[in-house]
């Protein structure tokens, strides 16, 4: 069998459970952020419907974009993929170290310094203790706090964070990169200087979901896409008919545009996150 890495989903549903189905003014407003359809299992309990039929293959070398809007199921699916959540009908395969960069903060301890976050941190991502001593310095440089490094991380400020955060995920090796699109919400001066370890990032993984609003991100990075509708595939191809369908006409002639200038490379321009 390859080694390469490798995702397959069969039939996936992910449903969430509403034990008091008494409680509609809940549930709308669960439904509301959610997006889900409510349905019943085979025990009869009521359930939110967050990902429905769920059935793809993933192969070394796939770079796949999902749009949708907020709440339409995007980071569950991610989270299918990556094993934080498993399927409650159907079944998921994944072959692969999984890098899930859902939230820059998570896996970082405040009482601890900058230094020793940097190891925690890249062990939380799937790499080793030895990888990412070897790291440390170039990591250090990157972001640019100097003796911060060697006080505790409650004393940065948020965007300090973020500096830390982002040079220890763009210094990984994923075998597959869940990546969700919170990670363009740093400040724009920054991610201009970020940008490059970021494509870099992305050409070194084998497999790369990335759920995002921005379509010139998602043109830059992916080479496919995927529009996720109430839990639903609704449409996949190419990012130029994914978008079209999603957004319409306007839309798709500027990813068209990205595509045509800028394939495989950064403009000084900032993509709006």
């Amino acid at each position: 069998m390859s080694n390469d890495p490798y995702i397959e989903t069969r039939d996936a549903w992910v449903e969430f459970p509403i034990f008091d189905a008494k409680a509609r003014s809940l549930k709308k407003a669960f439904l509301g952020k959610a997006g889900g359809a409510i349905g019943r299992t085979a025990d009869n309990v009521v359930v939110i419907e967050a990902l429905r039929d769920i059935t793809m293959t993933l192969k070394m070398g796939d770079r796949v974009g999902l749009v949708g809007h907020n709440g339409a199921g995007k980071s569950t699916l991610l989270r299918l993929l990556s094993g934080i959540y498993e399927p409650t009908r159907g079944r998921t395969v994944v072959r692969g170290r999984v890098a899930p960069v859902f939230d820059l903060g998570v896996g970082m301890d405040p009482e601890i310094t900058g230094y020793e976050n940097i190891i925690i941190r890249g062990l939380f991502l799937g790499q080793t203790r030895k990888q990412m001593l070897a790291k440390v310095d170039e990591i250090a440089e990157f972001t640019e706090l100097g003796d911060y490094l060697s006080m505790p991380l409650r004393t940065y400020s948020t965007g300090m964070r973020v500096r830390l955060a982002m040079g220890v995920v763009t210094s990984i090796d994923p075998e597959i990169l869940l990546l969700d699109e919170g990670i363009g919400a740093v400040d724009a001066e920054f991610l201009k200087k970020a940008q490059h370890r970021l494509q870099a990032l992305v050409e070194r993984s084998g497999i790369l979901v990335f759920a995002s609003h921005s379509n010139e991100f998602l043109a830059r990075l992916c080479k496919t896409a995927m529009w996720i509708d109430h839990g639903t595939i609704r449409l996949q191809g190419s990012i130029e008919e994914v978008v079209r369908g999603y957004e319409g006409e306007d839309a798709a002639r500027h990813v068209r545009e990205v595509l045509a200038d800028h394939r495989g490379e950064w403009t000084d321009e900032v993509p709006a996150p």
